[in-house]
């Protein structure tokens, strides 16, 4: 299950920063929700993981925040690192002197308090998944506001800067030395191309807001390099096994929002090659860049040689899938498309499909659509994990839900997916190995804030008490069975 945010929350983050900034509110970017009002699972921990418990959950995903162990920063930190002969960063070596130095400037009390949290799981008998990075980045890295404000030209810039690789496998490698005793799979990024689209291109409430392809495909490089030397300094410093059942004192992990991309009237070729250019863009660029070494950076679809990274492949364990919906494409014919980005048409999504329906109501197919516009599609489930499974990885659902407020159409949204994964599992033979449903909790939904009610339980913000919904019954029985 997900970690929602917490009352005790960090001020140092990125996202702290925008959800505040007085601009972002009045323009309606943010919805005006402040963190700092939300679940408290910081405190209430114990709490969310005994109500897992009750639910019958084995496992359970709880995320990291980089701010936390490191508030101030930690560039003045020697470490080795090396660079490919196309400029990119293929090695950073963090050494026992670079810990120890790491060590002096971490925040002890969140460190202690992330491994009371894991212990607390374990002791309940769950599986734990650690998540380093969930969309949020120390002020010090990232600076939203900057940013926006002056298009890129000051910062602290992100993940647009390629510093932060360095600085995020340090911080990798610091929290595996810490509590790799009693972790056994790790997670390095949650939906980064959700973080690059949503951030760098499409403007859609994520920080810093900008409305640029360069800066987008900048930072989707910068996020796969970072992962792949996250992963190998994971690898060489968590070699305690924490758990007797594992394979690997190190099973390291990606989760990614696979989106299933089907173009709007399937006999349509503008349309077809727009659905085709989303999904290698979203759906591939990424897992084909740390399985294969394959780095597609003009997004053609075509693997050149010098696309071909080394220190890239094999830099994955197993594959988190986010699933939600599909989204429906067409494709408009543009000169400046083709000569700026190398496209033959600008991908726009159809409205009325997929993320861009009307809230509660149904969308073009007449499939029900949830409180945030989203269309009910569970055959979507099936198509992602086929799209996946030629990576040749382990896969994982590690986020299936819907904001629904009233509680009417979750539970039929949990037998309908659970139906679809179990067809994939045993007649399709997709290696799937778990199931998280999001959320345990309502959680605070980023820029949406908390008008967005994912949770088999509800939060009373004031009085922070849990409130059982029907669905948590309906999830309960489905695991019984």
């Amino acid at each position: 299950m997900g970690d929602p945010s917490g009352t005790n929350v960090d001020p140092n983050t990125d996202w702290y920063a925008w959800v505040h900034d007085a601009l972002n509110i009045q323009k309606g970017v943010v919805s005006g929700d402040l963190p700092e009002n939300g679940m408290d699972y910081w405190d209430l921990y114990r709490e969310d993981h005994e109500i897992a418990s009750k639910i019958g959950l084995n496992a359970y995903r709880v995320g990291i925040e980089w701010s936390r162990i490191f508030p101030t920063s930690t560039r003045r930190i020697e470490v080795g690192v090396e660079k490919a002969d196309d400029g990119n960063i293929e090695r950073v070596d963090v050494d026992d002197r670079a810990l120890e130095e790491l060590d002096k400037v971490a925040e002890k009390e969140a460190v202690d308090h992330y491994r009371a949290i894991i212990e607390d799981l374990r002791e309940r008998g769950f599986r734990v998944f650690v998540c380093l990075n969930h969309f949020t980045l120390p002020l010090w890295i990232h600076d939203p506001i900057a940013v926006r404000d002056t298009k890129l030209r000051k910062g602290p810039k992100g993940w647009v800067d390629e510093r932060t690789i360095i600085e995020f496998t340090k911080y990798a490698a610091y929290s595996s030395w810490k509590l790799g005793d009693i972790v056994d799979n790790w997670v390095t990024l949650n939906e980064p191309m959700a973080v690059c689209e949503a951030g760098y291109m499409i403007q859609f409430g994520f920080p810093p807001g900008l409305n640029s392809f360069k800066a987008y495909k900048k930072a989707a490089r910068h996020m796969v390099v970072a992962h792949a030397r996250a992963y190998a300094v994971i690898k060489e410093l968590d070699t305690l096994r924490a758990d007797e059942e594992s394979h690997s004192s190190a099973n390291i992990g990606l989760i990614h929002n696979v989106v299933p991309m089907e173009p709007f009237g399937k006999g349509n070729k503008p349309n077809v090659k727009a659905a085709d250019f989303m999904d290698r863009m979203h759906n591939h660029f990424f897992p084909q860049s740390v399985t294969r070494g394959w780095l597609d950076q003009n997004l053609n679809g075509v693997k050149e040689k010098e696309e071909m990274k080394g220190y890239l492949e094999h830099r994955l364990d197993w594959l988190g899938v986010n699933y939600y919906t599909r989204s429906v494409a067409r494709g408009r014919r543009s000169i400046m498309a083709r000569l700026f980005a190398g496209i033959p048409a600008i991908p726009e999504m159809v409205q009325n499909y997929g993320f861009t329906c009307k809230p509660n109501s149904t969308s073009a197919d007449g499939m029900p659509t949830s409180d945030s516009g989203w269309e009910i599609y569970p055959e979507g489930m099936l198509q992602a994990l086929k799209a996946m499974q030629r990576y040749e990885t382990p896969l994982f659902i590690t986020e299936n839900g819907l904001a629904d407020a009233t509680d009417d159409l979750r539970p039929k949204f949990i037998n309908d997916h659970l139906e679809v994964l179990e067809r994939a599992i045993n007649e399709e033979n997709i290696d799937v190995r778990g199931y998280f449903h999001w959320s345990l909790t309502d959680n605070y939904e980023w820029a949406e804030g908390f008008k967005m009610k994912f949770g088999l339980y509800e939060v009373e913000l004031e009085s922070k008490r849990r409130i059982e919904r029907k669905s948590a019954k309906t999830y309960m029985h489905a695991l019984e069975r």
